[in-house]
């Protein structure tokens, strides 16, 4: 494959003007060109290329040969807004943090940018209604939720993937309410509105298709572009910033940032776009979709996200641990080799799953996640034992919660009625006998078993009970 795509390149080097038409679209994809550019080859774009991590860039030229000279000659800035119009990111969001940690891994500077303005405005791009307004409080508190996620997911990066030996980049987390607060809505007009087209505005494709919708599309969200264009104008001019990294449904609004730059400083900028993440039916995930798997914890637990990509068909295993995981290429290809030779064993899930919950969650995060898979699906009384609270009650989220006081002589009929777990009267009192209560993993039949510490009780004061196949039950046992 490798010698084949070689002489490819070889060829058209030698005859690309005659192969290759002119090209008339004002952005491309870069899949291949970064394979056949020399003064990409072995740079950050032709890898992360190979990642399939980047998509389309523009201006046209620039990945073939402006670009990848800017990050050749020192160290630049990058940034990617995120709107905080939930409390959390999730998985969708997670490439784009992914595309940021390459850049700063290379030694570049990138710039997390929050968009605490731009949230209260909405992004019609993907969307075919309105976002429902959010409050100001709202924002605020998604705003400081995010912040949060995305200096753990940072921090863990540098902690877990990060060669030592390697300068890095800085990493500056931002929010859009600060430079935008103090602009009166006639004076930001009168200093960015003049510079955009109307004709350039409506052919945008996020507006094309929200116009053919039957709602339309309001002012407000017709402006998000605006002020997207105009972030990267005060990120270009306080910051340096000279690339926008986004997904391919945000290279409209890439696209108005450059130019708004263009006309107002002069000053040549780059947009890179990255795929959107995509279900296994091709639906992309995120909140609009429905499907989100968040990046924190209290909405997605790290056992949650480690079954997400545990989960993953084996189509999508390969192009997976390239997108969301630091490992070598080389590497990649040796676990799918011994995925192929042994593929009950599913090697390569296991190690992508490992990997995203220890960059979302820590090192701690993925023990967690193991402890919680060996006590629900290897029936682990051990692990069990080993799990705190809180993970108990994220591995059984719809479980039920209590606290009792353990008093002496107490048998499993009295535990099971205290918690409301079978009926009351001889019904109840027969599910036992027939074997329907289960206690830690074991079943009983004997509803007058006095509980037993060790046994009953683990070490950790915590017993899980379960009443046919699904339904469970989680006591914290106080003593007297």
């Amino acid at each position: 494959m490798a010698a084949s795509m070689a002489r490819t390149c070889r060829y058209l080097s030698r005859h690309v003007s005659c192969i290759l038409p002119r090209r008339t679209n004002v952005c491309f994809t870069l899949r291949s060109e970064f394979h056949c550019s020399s003064p990409a080859h072995n740079g950050l774009l032709f890898s992360l290329n190979k990642r399939g991590i980047l998509k389309d860039s523009f201006p046209e030229d620039a990945a073939q040969d402006q670009l990848p000279r800017l990050l050749k000659s020192g160290a630049q800035t990058v940034y990617c807004g995120f709107d905080p119009t939930a409390d959390s990111l999730h998985v969708g969001n997670l490439l784009a943090i992914i595309g940021l940690l390459h850049f700063r891994s290379a030694g570049h500077h990138v710039l997390a940018v929050l968009g605490g303005a731009t949230a209260q405005i909405g992004d019609p791009s993907g969307k075919t209604s309105e976002r429902e307004r959010l409050s100001v409080d709202a924002v605020e508190a998604n705003t400081r939720s995010i912040r949060e996620s995305i200096h753990r997911i940072f921090t863990n990066h540098e902690l877990q993937f990060q060669d030592s030996s390697r300068k890095m980049g800085t990493v500056t987390v931002l929010n859009n309410l600060s430079w935008y607060k103090d602009w009166g809505v006639v004076g930001f007009l009168s200093e960015a509105g003049r510079h955009f087209r109307m004709g350039t505005m409506l052919s945008r494709h996020s507006v094309q298709s929200r116009l053919k919708g039957a709602d339309g599309m309001s002012l407000t969200e017709f402006t998000y572009q605006v002020f997207q264009a105009y972030d990267f104008h005060h990120l270009n001019q306080i910051y340096g910033c000279k690339i926008q990294l986004g997904g391919t449904d945000q290279l409209g609004n890439v696209m108005s940032g450059h130019e708004y730059i263009h006309k107002v400083s002069g000053e040549e900028v780059y947009g890179l776009t990255i795929p959107l993440v995509t279900s296994s039916v091709g639906d992309k995930l995120g909140k609009t979709a429905g499907n989100a798997v968040w990046l924190n914890r209290d909405k997605t637990s790290p056992f949650e996200l480690y079954q997400f990509f545990l989960r993953q068909p084996d189509a999508s295993v390969e192009g997976y641990l390239k997108l969301f995981t630091f490992l070598p290429l080389a590497e990649v290809e040796r676990l799918m080799e011994q995925q192929r030779e042994d593929p009950g064993k599913r090697l390569a899930h296991k190690r992508l799953a490992a990997e995203v919950t220890k960059l979302v969650h820590g090192k701690e995060g993925l023990e967690s996640a193991k402890r919680c898979t060996n006590a629900l699906y290897h029936s682990s009384v051990q692990a069990l034992e080993e799990m705190s609270d809180k993970e108990l009650q994220e591995l059984f989220r719809e479980a039920p919660f209590h606290e009792l006081l353990l008093e002496p002589g107490t048998t499993v009929i009295d535990a099971c009625r205290r918690v409301s777990a079978i009926p009351e009267g001889p019904r109840g009192y027969r599910m036992v006998l027939e074997g329907a209560v289960w206690v830690n993993h074991r079943r009983t039949d004997n509803p007058e078993q006095v509980l037993i510490p060790k046994l009953h009780i683990l070490s950790n004061g915590l017993t899980l009970f379960r009443v046919g196949k699904r339904n469970f039950y989680i006591i914290k046992w106080l003593s007297l």
